[in-house]
Protein backbone atom coordinates (compact mmCIF):
# COMPACT_ATOMS: atom_id res chain seq x y z
CA UNK A 1 0.00 0.00 0.00
CA UNK A 2 1.20 3.32 -1.17
CA UNK A 3 2.11 6.01 1.09
CA UNK A 4 2.24 9.77 0.55
CA UNK A 5 5.42 10.09 0.21
CA UNK A 6 6.11 7.71 -1.87
CA UNK A 7 5.95 9.84 -4.78
CA UNK A 8 6.47 12.97 -3.19
CA UNK A 9 10.09 12.72 -0.49
CA UNK A 10 9.64 16.19 -0.50
CA UNK A 11 6.28 16.34 1.76
CA UNK A 12 6.56 17.54 5.22
CA UNK A 13 5.53 14.90 7.25
CA UNK A 14 4.12 15.75 11.05
CA UNK A 15 3.55 13.27 13.52
CA UNK A 16 1.74 15.13 16.66
CA UNK A 17 1.09 13.47 19.93
CA UNK A 18 -0.82 14.12 22.94
CA UNK A 19 -2.61 12.25 25.49
CA UNK A 20 -5.93 13.45 27.19
CA UNK A 21 -6.02 14.39 31.04
CA UNK A 22 -7.89 11.96 33.30
CA UNK A 23 -11.63 12.08 32.70
CA UNK A 24 -11.50 13.99 29.47
CA UNK A 25 -10.32 11.24 26.55
CA UNK A 26 -13.67 11.52 24.91
CA UNK A 27 -14.41 14.77 24.64
CA UNK A 28 -10.49 15.11 23.30
CA UNK A 29 -11.22 12.34 21.10
CA UNK A 30 -14.42 14.04 19.54
CA UNK A 31 -12.61 17.75 19.45
CA UNK A 32 -9.82 16.15 17.46
CA UNK A 33 -12.17 13.92 15.18
CA UNK A 34 -13.78 17.51 14.80
CA UNK A 35 -10.31 18.55 13.15
CA UNK A 36 -10.40 16.22 10.07
CA UNK A 37 -13.03 17.25 7.73
CA UNK A 38 -12.19 21.32 7.73
CA UNK A 39 -8.46 20.63 7.36
CA UNK A 40 -9.12 18.08 4.74
CA UNK A 41 -10.41 21.37 2.42
CA UNK A 42 -7.08 23.30 3.94
CA UNK A 43 -4.61 24.49 0.65
CA UNK A 44 -1.40 22.18 1.06
CA UNK A 45 -3.43 19.20 3.02
CA UNK A 46 -2.33 15.44 1.76
CA UNK A 47 -3.39 13.38 4.53
CA UNK A 48 -4.47 14.33 8.01
CA UNK A 49 -4.71 10.78 9.69
CA UNK A 50 -5.64 10.58 13.64
CA UNK A 51 -4.60 7.09 15.41
CA UNK A 52 -5.34 6.26 18.94
CA UNK A 53 -3.20 3.94 20.79
CA UNK A 54 -4.36 0.55 21.58
CA UNK A 55 -2.54 0.16 24.24
CA UNK A 56 -3.21 3.35 26.14
CA UNK A 57 -6.46 4.65 25.13
CA UNK A 58 -6.35 8.39 25.57
CA UNK A 59 -3.11 8.56 24.02
CA UNK A 60 -3.39 10.14 20.22
CA UNK A 61 -1.43 10.59 17.32
CA UNK A 62 -2.18 12.78 14.19
CA UNK A 63 -0.22 11.13 10.97
CA UNK A 64 -0.21 14.13 8.69
CA UNK A 65 1.47 15.23 5.04
CA UNK A 66 1.37 18.87 4.12
CA UNK A 67 2.94 20.41 0.98
CA UNK A 68 4.80 22.64 2.62
CA UNK A 69 5.89 23.82 6.13
CA UNK A 70 3.93 27.48 5.24
CA UNK A 71 0.80 25.33 4.51
CA UNK A 72 1.25 23.43 7.93
CA UNK A 73 2.25 26.70 9.54
CA UNK A 74 -1.34 28.24 7.81
CA UNK A 75 -3.09 24.91 9.21
CA UNK A 76 -1.87 25.95 12.85
CA UNK A 77 -3.55 29.44 12.69
CA UNK A 78 -7.01 28.15 11.32
CA UNK A 79 -9.86 28.96 13.30
CA UNK A 80 -10.86 25.55 13.86
CA UNK A 81 -7.47 24.32 15.24
CA UNK A 82 -7.22 27.35 17.22
CA UNK A 83 -10.26 27.45 18.99
CA UNK A 84 -9.14 23.26 19.80
CA UNK A 85 -5.69 24.51 20.80
CA UNK A 86 -7.67 26.71 23.79
CA UNK A 87 -8.89 23.99 25.47
CA UNK A 88 -5.86 22.17 25.51
CA UNK A 89 -4.97 22.95 28.79
CA UNK A 90 -8.14 21.28 30.32
CA UNK A 91 -8.23 18.44 27.39
CA UNK A 92 -4.66 17.25 27.87
CA UNK A 93 -2.00 15.71 30.50
CA UNK A 94 0.57 17.88 31.69
CA UNK A 95 3.05 17.15 28.87
CA UNK A 96 0.81 19.01 26.74
CA UNK A 97 1.45 18.42 22.84
CA UNK A 98 4.27 17.28 21.11
CA UNK A 99 4.97 18.14 17.36
CA UNK A 100 7.07 16.59 15.22
CA UNK A 101 7.74 17.86 11.85
CA UNK A 102 10.03 15.12 9.70
CA UNK A 103 11.03 14.89 6.29
CA UNK A 104 11.06 11.11 4.87
CA UNK A 105 14.89 10.12 4.14
CA UNK A 106 14.64 6.61 2.86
Amino acid sequence: MPTPTDDNRDLLTVIAYMRAAPGKTDELREGLKALIEPTSQEDGYVNYDLHESVEEPGVFFFYENWESAAHLDAHLQTPHLVNLANQIPELLDENGLTITRLRRIA
